[in-house]
């Protein structure tokens, strides 16, 4: 079956959930369009089919947004691409910003300090036209976005924030235009101009647009860091001889060498040789696994011992890695949105502010004085311009960066701008378990001793024997001999007893180390102590067994200890009112005795990476909303699938690329310090979000002429700029008092 021609394309615009549903549903309309599909983290719009590049970029221009076409096909190249464009687009809203405020705020400026706005004069008419000139090339420039979102807006049927600031600057500048032209037509009161509250709005919602984009962080450094763990090359053994080619050349039933050290290419099954492989990668379990004939290998794995010879049975987009991957990809094209405030009150804002300018309208046309056409086209035009706050547009991005300032006090680093509101709405965290409440490393955790045995002399025997090995757990016990400063001595006819364990001699002593199969082959008698044995398996620590000249010395227990603060943690989190589930692909004994020792009731064990996002998509459909925190390869699909992912500092960096927030000291406290500043935080964007709207509220009144029954005063130029200027101070200054939030610690 031939594969239907493939087009990428970059989107500029896109900010939510709503926006990919919009786009995926203006691209499949396209003829020639068999499935689209589009990832908001990369920004990016994937399309099979025959459809015309060209028709695709117009349905999506015609719906509001910009589309780029991406020439290169290498997944790598596309997020370079889709980087470029945050940059690009970060630097354009800042540039839109600069010409906006170069003409705003000299304007704003000479009107508060007393400078005449009114048209009384051909002089003032001459002076003003010029302003107005260039008032319309920052709305026709700076401002086109905002007008373009706006008429997308108005096909769909919905008002959003593009909406209120293009009605209220494109009805500001049309009525101070029709008052510099006409002034005539006018009454005398109302003779005052608008531009500066054009250019103003314009440049500081820019603004705010740009330090949005700087919060958002860039989500697709996890797959860049996923993509870096695929080997480039593979051995490939055909017809007898061995070539290194291209890993795109590699085909199912090839035969392919690994040599020790070297990255798992592909998928496949042992043919030949046995080595120990380190998957925590895929597993996220930190001790590495036996391979000999018929086990199976995961691309991206590492070989670490022995030399393997494999047959490749899934390749490129079919490989373990790849489909993790696209697991990342996939989920965070689908994360909802928490969706813009701003967005959500202009959506109430907006009709009904329209609604105030026409009854106002009437009001006037059939009560009001002569020439009544005149005051009520200026009560209307007056109640749409004083509607639209400029400080709308910092509201939530000033919040939002000194919460990010705030949080990485406390060692957590936001990536994403979102995750920062969403994690006051978590009610379920979902732990790992390796890494995350535990060290992630191997130890030895007691050294039961027998037959009269010191316990230091044993550790150092196991130690020295452990040596010249490359065994799993030889790593753990050194450390175990290196801590209480044992010197370790030279160990005679040394060997690996592959899937069983070592074996050596000591001066006069026969050494053996290693599992209960080995001890049965060896004739050591182990029947006295085997219940202690499953006993610490229960306990979620891994017996070894040592023998002296085939007596049994000790039985060594070595597990991932849990991390000191880790108890803690979970009953702050509990506090919280989270309800705290524990994953991990390790085995059920393992994860029942962890759970049991850090108070957590609920836990899924033999859990694997494709299986971890799903369990997260499961808690998600009961309506949950679900923090997830890891710190593996293998945690990647299921951070990017949860509302919110936390990633161990200290642990992948894929996994601190695929989370929204990194725990920068390794401690699940940081998961507690994150949840109650983004609470924090959504207080202050909710605050920030009254002192926007709130003096323009209060002008809405006067500039509908409540007052002028009895004052004869319409609203004021000065004081459509001073609620302005007062809205933009009470934002910054509310959102900067977040520098003071302590998070509590009980």
């Amino acid at each position: 079956m031939t594969a239907l021609p493939h087009t990428d394309l970059l989107i500029d615009g896109a900010k939510c959930a709503g926006c990919v549903k919009k786009i995926e549903t203006a691209l499949n309309s396209v003829p020639g369009v068999q499935q689209a599909s589009m990832n908001l983290a990369q920004r990016s719009a994937s399309i099979d089919g025959t459809a015309n590049p060209d028709e695709l970029i117009y349905a999506i221009e015609n719906i509001g947004y910009k589309a780029t076409l991406v020439q290169s096909e290498n997944e790598a190249d596309l997020l370079a691409e889709s980087e470029q464009a945050d940059t690009h687009h970060y630097r354009q809203r800042m540039r839109d910003m600069v010409l906006s405020l170069a003409l705003g705020a000299p304007l704003m400026l000479y009107g508060v300090l007393g400078g005449e706005m009114m048209i009384h004069t051909p002089a003032q008419q001459m002076g003003w036209s010029i302003v107005g000139v260039l008032t319309l090339l920052v709305l026709i420039f700076p401002g086109r976005h905002f007008f373009t979102g706006a008429l997308a807006s108005l096909r769909n049927r919905t008002a959003t924030m593009d909406t209120l600031i293009a009605l209220g600057t494109g009805t500001a500048w049309l009525y101070s235009m029709l008052v510099t032209l006409l002034p005539g037509f006018f009454p005398e009161q109302a003779r005052h101009v608008y531009f500066e509250a054009s250019a103003m709005i314009i440049g500081l919602v820019n603004l705010g647009l740009a330090l949005e984009i700087r919060a958002r962080g860039r989500t697709s450094q996890a797959i860049k860091r996923l993509i870096g763990l695929q080997a480039k090359t593979a051995r490939v053994i055909r017809n007898g001889e061995e070539t290194d080619i291209p890993l795109a050349q590699v085909q199912v039933g090839d035969q392919v060498r690994v040599r020790p050290g070297e990255k798992i290419p592909v998928d496949g099954d042992v043919v030949e040789g046995h080595s120990s492989v380190d998957e925590s990668m895929l597993t996220g379990e930190p001790m590495p696994v036996e391979k000999s004939v018929g086990a199976e290998l995961a691309a991206g794995t590492l070989n670490k011992t022995g030399t393997l010879i494999f047959t490749a049975t899934r390749v490129g987009k079919d490989t373990a890695l790849a489909r993790i991957i696209d697991m990342v990809k996939r989920a965070q094209s689908s994360k909802p949105a928490i969706g813009r405030l701003a967005d959500k009150i202009s959506s109430v804002f907006v009709p009904a502010v329209m609604l105030i300018a026409v009854a106002s309208a009437v009001t006037w046309f059939f009560f009001g004085p002569q020439p009544a056409l005149s005051f009520a086209l200026v009560s209307a035009t007056t109640v749409l311009i004083i509607a639209c706050p400029c400080a709308l547009g910092l509201a939530t991005p000033m919040s939002i960066m000194v919460g990010v300032g705030k949080a990485a006090e406390h060692g957590v680093l936001i990536r994403n701008g979102e995750a920062l509101q969403s994690a006051a709405h978590l009610d379920v965290m979902v732990l790992d378990k390796t890494g995350t409440i535990t060290e992630g490393k191997p130890a030895v955790s007691a050294i039961h001793v027998f037959a009269n045995q010191d316990e230091n002399t044993v550790l150092q025997k196991v130690a020295s024997l452990e040596a010249g090995s490359e065994h799993a757990l030889a790593q753990a016990i050194l450390d175990a001999a290196k801590q209480r400063s044992l010197a370790l001595q030279a160990v005679r006819e040394f060997s690996a007893l592959p899937g069983l364990g070592v074996r050596g001699k000591l001066q006069s002593e026969s050494l053996l180390l290693g599992n209960k199969k080995l001890m049965i082959e060896q004739g050591v008698n182990i029947t006295a102590h085997e219940a202690l044995a499953q006993r610490l398996a229960e306990q979620g620590q891994t017996p070894v067994y040592f023998a002296i000249d085939k007596q049994l010395a000790a039985i060594l227990a070595i597990a991932d200890p849990v991390k000191a603060d880790s108890i803690a943690a979970i009953q702050r989190l509990q506090r919280q009112g989270l309800r705290v589930i524990m994953l991990t692909g390790d085995n059920a004994v393992t994860a029942k005795a962890i759970a049991d020792q850090v108070g957590i009731a609920e836990f899924l064990a033999d859990v694997l990476p494709q299986h971890k996002a799903e369990k997260v998509q499961a808690l998600q459909a009961e309506g949950n909303v679900v923090g997830m925190t890891g710190d593996g390869i293998n945690d990647a699909p299921a951070l990017a699938q949860a509302d919110v992912g936390f990633a161990i500092g200290t642990g992948t960096d894929v996994a601190i690329e695929s989370a929204d927030i990194a725990l920068m000291r390794g401690s699940l406290h940081g998961i507690a310090d994150a949840i109650a500043i983004s609470k924090a935080t959504l207080r202050n964007i909710r605050q920030n979000l009254f002192g926007a709207f709130i003096y323009n509220v209060a002008g809405i009144p006067i500039a509908a002429g409540v007052l002028f029954p009895f004052t004869g005063m319409l609203l004021n130029p000065v004081v459509a700029g001073a609620a302005m200027a007062l809205s933009s101070v009470t934002v910054v200054s509310n959102a900067n008092r977040l520098r003071w939030f302590k998070p509590a610690q009980h």
